[in-house]
């Protein structure tokens, strides 16, 4: 590059800069567009290290990881997971066996036995006053606070609880130190696939907002440039004044979007959405990933000057558009969803595994080729539909020619929004197909029952009453089902059983029983069911001798087989014996496991934590689970939660990239609006005007939207062999949120309109 064409770009820098409050206005809108898109990509290129210090920080807590075989020098841990109105809140009771037992991450001391540490979110939900149902179940002493490496993001409610008496309990694990040291398992290949199709839709908008934004003030751009042609500049001189410009857009945009990123990344802790938060210091772009954003932003904004002074010829005497020369090809813009498809076609035929890092590419690319393809076929569809429009009322008429003297601008506008829709069209499709491989129907009936509690220390018959009772006192509480159980082994063979001792009522709740007396004695007939709880090979038999709590008894030769009842949780108790009180006193008189159903006046405010604050007056190893008729696989759920929070920032994204362009498309059409009012046409009408200039493209581009997002995902679905599916709910919605978006801007920029329709809007600097 010669030093005469650096002087040049440096003089386009320079003139990107002049022009007084009018170009420091265009450069300001430029800048914070690009910026807000460059903050963007910097969030996604941060991504990848937040998940690995997540993960990091998550598995240095593990204390699953027992070994029977430990020394009695260690730390028992108990698990005590609770939920406080829909929020999930980690909980472990400890316990130590010397001074040498571990403390897990975060903690500088175990707490004592009746003290607790908390992570800051938590000690906020108890300060609160609503807090005070809380507080009562987790009856501890604060003493401390868990420090940010024991937490898995800043939001998360989590404490460590100090205990006693824990040394053989049931559920107590032993543990000599925190830690996972075993390798986990890596994410199923098709949800890295999810992931990938989710980084594609999020970030193609943002190249598209990023074009746009290196176009504000084009019109007097190109004014400003004939002016230099006058003065007796070349064309190519004139290109690369532009190019100059432009890059003076994106360096200040790569500027203002660092700014944005660092300002947001210290405000990130004081957020959570969908239980995800993040501290500051996880927020780290990756290293190659912010070289190649410092090097693409400002490239594509000289590529796109130098692409829009193609389709213009700058002359000393003026500007003159080429648009109308020629109709816009059709085919060529077919190409990029025909080669997307293309990519995909390996896949789809089975020619390529999808498991490898060879079809996440191609997944990507192809993603990327049809999502691109809905902006290159919109300034065709545009121009195609448009040209045939005519008629109709003043302020249509002022919109659709309008649209039709420059229908790529209007093209460009809604493009983003285009793509996006059609970006969540896709993902949605594949989300809805894939959730039957990730999602678990689990048969549970909630008319029965929302909320099921556990015991697994035993308790007497006399105390199993006394629990029943109050948790049948608890307000909010309907009905209390009870079923106390003990593990059986058969004889001659590894299998084991269970024993369920109750009532003839109690049993009737876990088989098909006709005629029942005390003394009685049922064994559940053998069956696969896809939720059984016990799954012997041999199933108990009548007569056979049996141990259970170390005391032998023989199944009377009289046992009835029956058929197993699904519980209100959806589980059923296949080889299991039924037994009333009378048919086995001694075991009868011993402790046993408790399981409790509980159904629940949901009309009755909190009767939940009520019902969990009873519990924890129990016994502090008391869990209690709120019944779910489908269950969700936590990586599935991670990656669709991660999804919808980009989703918002998209969102955000679009509204506000959208709002600069439309008010630099007002300022440039300041005078024609002050001149029309001056004339005498009515504000109403030019507002009208304005709403129809927006809505007709927006109306047009959502039509390949929709063909190219459900296109994508029924392909992608097909890809991995899942059923195809099409949620006509779901797309209606997306499209509304599209169409919503660009209302909202729409109405938000017509003050600013009616403020340049003031007769001062004539003057002319």
């Amino acid at each position: 590059m010669s030093a005469s064409w650096l002087r040049q770009l440096a003089f386009g820098v320079r003139l990107a800069c002049r022009g007084g409050v009018t170009g420091w206005t265009r450069v300001a809108l430029t800048a914070t567009a690009v910026g807000l898109g460059v903050a963007f990509l910097l969030l996604a290129a941060s991504v990848p290290n937040l998940l690995e210090a997540r993960d990091t920080r998550v598995a240095a807590r593990v204390d699953d990881a027992q070994d029977p075989d430990l020394p009695d020098g260690t730390l028992l841990v108990v698990m005590t997971d609770t939920e406080f109105r829909g929020v999930t809140i980690r909980g472990r009771l400890l316990q130590p066996q010397s001074a040498a037992a571990p403390t897990p991450p975060g903690v500088s001391a175990l707490p004592k036995a009746g003290e607790m540490v908390v992570s800051p979110a938590l000690a906020e939900l108890l300060a609160e006053p609503g807090g005070a149902l809380l507080r009562a179940r987790l009856d501890y002493r604060v003493v401390g606070r868990i420090a940010d490496e024991g937490l898995a993001g800043p939001g998360e409610f989590a404490y460590y609880a100090g205990g006693d008496q824990l040394d053989g309990k049931a559920g107590v694990r032993r543990v000599a130190a925190f830690g996972n040291p075993y390798p986990s398992p890596g994410p199923d290949p098709r949800l890295i696939l999810m992931a990938v199709v989710a980084f594609v839709v999020l970030l193609a908008p943002v190249a598209i907002f990023i074009a746009a934004a290196v176009r504000f003030g084009g019109e007097s751009r190109e004014r400003r440039l004939a002016a230099l042609r006058l003065m007796g500049a070349d064309l190519a001189m004139t290109r690369r004044f532009a190019a100059g410009e432009a890059l003076a857009g994106g360096l200040l945009g790569l500027g203002v979007g660092a700014v944005i990123f660092l300002a947001g990344r210290h405000l990130v802790d004081r957020f959570t959405l969908w239980d995800i938060s993040a501290f500051p210091a996880d927020v780290r772009p990756s290293l190659p990933l912010t070289a190649l954003i410092a090097v693409a932003v400002p490239a594509l904004a000289v590529g796109v000057a130098l692409g829009v002074l193609r389709k213009v010829a700058i002359e000393p005497l003026g500007v003159v558009r080429r648009a109308g020369q020629g109709r816009r090809r059709l085919w060529w813009r077919l190409l990029p969803p025909v080669a997307g498809l293309a990519l995909l076609a390996p896949m789809l035929a089975g020619l390529v595994d999808t498991d490898g890092q060879l079809a996440r590419v191609q997944v990507g690319g192809g993603a990327v080729l049809m999502l691109m393809g809905v902006a290159t076929l919109l300034p065709w569809l545009v121009e195609a539909v448009v040209r045939r429009l005519g008629g109709g009322g003043l302020s249509w008429q002022l919109a659709i020619r309008r649209i039709q003297m420059d229908s790529a601008s209007a093209a460009r506008l809604v493009s983003g929004v285009a793509v996006a829709v059609a970006g969540a069209i896709a993902l949605q499709t594949f989300v809805a197909g894939m959730e039957s491989a990730f999602t678990d129907a689990t048969g549970a009936d909630l008319s029965r029952a929302q909320v099921t509690a556990a015991l697994n220390e035993g308790a007497t018959p006399a105390r199993a009453r006394e629990i029943s009772g109050r948790f049948s006192a608890t307000p909010g509480v309907r009905s209390v089902t009870s079923v106390a159980y003990t593990d059986v082994d058969l004889p001659d063979t590894d299998n084991y059983s269970s024993l369920v001792v109750g009532s003839c009522a109690e049993l009737r709740e876990l088989a098909r029983i006709s005629r029942c007396r005390s003394g009685d004695t049922f064994i559940v007939e053998s069956a696969r069911g896809e939720h059984d709880t016990v799954d012997t090979a041999e199933p108990p038999r009548p007569g056979a001798r049996v141990t259970a709590l170390g005391t032998g008894w023989t199944i009377p030769a009289t046992a009835t087989q029956v058929k197993a009842r699904t519980l209100p949780d959806g589980s059923t108790w296949n080889r299991t014996i039924l037994a009333t009180p009378a048919a086995v006193p001694a075991l009868a008189a011993k402790p046993l496991r408790l399981r409790y159903f509980i159904d629940l006046d949901q009309t009755r405010p909190d009767t939940g934590e009520l019902v969990r604050n009873t519990a924890a007056q129990v016994s502090p190893l008391m869990a209690v689970y709120g019944i779910r008729e489908v269950k969700v696989d936590s990586k599935f759920s991670g990656i669709l939660r991660g999804t919808l929070v980009g989703t918002v920032a998209l969102l955000l994204l679009i509204g506000t990239s959208m709002l600069a362009t439309t008010l630099d498309q007002l300022r440039e059409r300041r005078a024609l609006l002050a001149a029309l009012t001056a004339f005498g046409a009515k504000r109403g009408a030019l507002t009208r005007a304005t709403l129809w200039q927006m809505a007709v493209p927006v109306a047009l581009g959502l039509v390949p939207a929709v063909l190219a997002g459900t296109a994508l995902g029924v392909a992608l679905l097909a890809m991995l062999g899942f059923p195809l599916h099409v949620s006509l709910t779901q797309l209606l919605v997306t499209v509304a949120a599209g169409a919503g978006v660009v209302a909202l801007v729409t109405l938000a920029s017509l003050p600013v309109q009616l403020r340049l329709m003031r007769p001062d809007g004539l003057r002319v600097e």
